[in-house]
């Protein structure tokens, strides 16, 4: 009969703790590639929108679109008279409208730049402009002229104009789904309105009014819930129900714009301190947030393509210091290449790039062994495709000693400082295995003050983590078992032990401090209930 193969040892594997970092926090900071562009006017960057192949920045009197996929400039408007407001790019990236303080609206030809239509009936300045989601020729606008307006691109006139608010109308949007000919305003009289073309333009359907000038407004795509940003707070309307559901009151000055992100299910908002914070839609918990170096007027999350299960594919940020920030999330092929380029890159600086490269090659060659056909037998057919070859660890010196019963030596190898294979985690492996075999005694007997040393150094500095303190207890009691009587005959033992006692000591006076809190903790829920 066979004598089965002997394997080395395997390492411990202690259990893990909370993550400093969840995740959620790494998936929003796999944004990165920043790319900082400034405005060659200098103006605020006051509006940001998108479809799925570019986004479009409003800047100042110029209108820029950007390239999704490369973030690169692909064109630039500028026919205005006065500053441009909330250029806004149809779904099928053909045609793109624009407001300006002027109180004039004007839509282009995206290739040619040509001024296809402009109407002129907003006397006083359009803050925004906005195509409908469904329907390729009807738009709409807001403006300071207290009203919200419905355009037909082949008409000259506005289809409907909604009036009912008694101060400037600074955001507007379409409803989703099948309200999708409904449109939500929000005004500086702090109200909220729902419009319906169909019942008339003199009375909205739903007000919803707010202590605050309302900033912007933006419906889930339930259909169901708005969001309204006023003063450093945002509002969750239910529209069913006709009543506020929560109030996220986590920025410290002025909401200025709220994007959706996740396939709706994380808000994004951006306020003038420059934050941007992230919420989840269920509880409205703060997930993650950013600090920029400006504040912020405006916020988009840009999606890789249109329509649900979309992913997130930058993030935008438009500040008053004129600067865009645009962060790239990659994924797939292109994470790994960067990935692979930061760790070149490291390897450079460190010095290291020869280590760096050999290891690449030898990965190379790695998988281009198993990914070639193995032939058995003598003709070619038996073939066993990608067979997985086994690679037998090699056994450490230590592991060899444990094996053949050479505790103490096993010990010392792995406690040695300039051995390869120290390390706490193989220490902690060790000490279990000689527990397993009744072996502890063995391996601490027999030693001088040199010898022990080491062993004193290990159990003091690792009794207080509460991974390795049930195994310091007992290597510690063996040990003072063993040499406390030697310890007046040496200093190194003396001392070692003694620095034993003062961590144990504090260690038993936090543990009791702990006992005391956990009491008073009690008798006040106690009390409470």
């Amino acid at each position: 009969m066979a004598a089965a193969q002997v394997g080395p040892l395997p390492q411990v594997k202690l259990p893990s703790g909370p993550s400093p970092v969840t995740a959620e926090q790494r998936y929003w900071k796999s944004f990165k590639n920043q790319l900082l562009i400034p405005s060659p006017t200098s103006y605020p960057v006051t509006h940001i929108s998108h479809n799925s192949d570019s986004f479009v920045v409003t800047s100042g009197t110029r209108v820029q679109i950007y390239s999704n996929r490369t973030r690169k400039l692909l064109k630039t408007i500028t026919r205005f008279g006065d500053i441009a407001r909330s250029g806004d790019i149809r779904k099928d990236g053909k045609v793109l409208v624009a407001g300006e303080d002027t109180g004039r609206m004007q839509v282009f030809d995206v290739n040619s730049r040509a001024i296809l239509k402009t109407w002129t009936e907003h006397k006083q300045p359009v803050w925004t402009t906005k195509f409908s989601p469904t329907e390729l020729t009807t738009l709409l606008s807001a403006s300071d002229d207290r009203t919200v307006r419905l355009w037909d691109l082949p008409s000259n006139e506005a289809t409907t104009t909604f009036v009912g608010h008694s101060d400037y109308v600074r955001c507007a949007n379409f409803m989703p789904g099948t309200m999708s000919n409904m449109v939500v305003s929000g005004s500086y009289d702090s109200t909220v309105k729902l419009w319906d073309p169909r019942i008339g333009s003199s009375s909205a359907v739903m007000t919803f009014k707010h202590a605050a000038p309302i900033e912007d407004v933006l419906p889930l795509p339930s259909g169901t819930t708005v969001l309204a940003a006023a003063e450093n707070s945002v509002s969750v309307l239910d529209l069913v129900a006709a009543k506020p559901l929560h109030m996220i009151t986590n920025h410290q000055k002025t909401v200025t714009s709220l994007s959706l992100a996740s396939d709706g299910r994380r808000l994004v908002t951006g306020g003038l301190e420059g934050h941007v914070k992230v919420f989840e839609t269920t509880g409205w918990n703060v997930v993650n947030s950013v600090k920029y170096q400006s504040p912020i007027l405006s916020l988009q999350v840009i999606t890789s393509g249109d329509g649900a299960g979309a992913s997130d594919r930058h993030l935008a940020v438009g500040m008053q210091s004129g600067v865009l920030s645009i962060k790239t999330r990659l994924t797939g092929v292109e994470a790994s290449r960067g990935r692979e380029r930061e760790k070149e890159m490291s390897a450079l600086i460190a010095g290291t790039i020869g280590s760096h490269d050999a290891k690449k090659s030898k990965r190379k060659r790695r998988i281009e062994a198993a990914s070639r056909l193995d032939l058995i037998g003598e003709g070619a057919d038996v073939v066993i495709a990608n067979e997985p070859r086994a690679f037998r660890k090699k056994e450490r010196a230590w592991q060899k000693d444990l094996r053949r019963g050479r505790y103490g030596r096993a010990l010392d190898q792995v406690l040695d400082s300039m051995s390869k294979d120290h390390s706490p985690i193989n220490v902690l492996t060790l000490l279990l295995a000689l527990r397993h075999r009744s072996a502890m005694r063995d391996a601490l007997e027999h030693r001088d003050e040199v010898s022990v040393e080491p062993i004193l150094k290990w159990v003091c500095r690792h009794i207080c983590d509460p991974l390795y303190v049930s195994v310091c207890v007992e290597v510690g009691l063996h040990l003072l078992d063993l040499y406390a009587e030697y310890v007046g005959g040496s200093a190194e033992l003396h001392n070692g032990f003694k620095v034993l006692h003062v961590r144990v000591k504090s260690e038993v006076e936090k543990a009791q401090i702990a006992c005391q809190t956990g009491g008073m903790l009690e008798s006040l829920m106690i009390a409470t209930l």
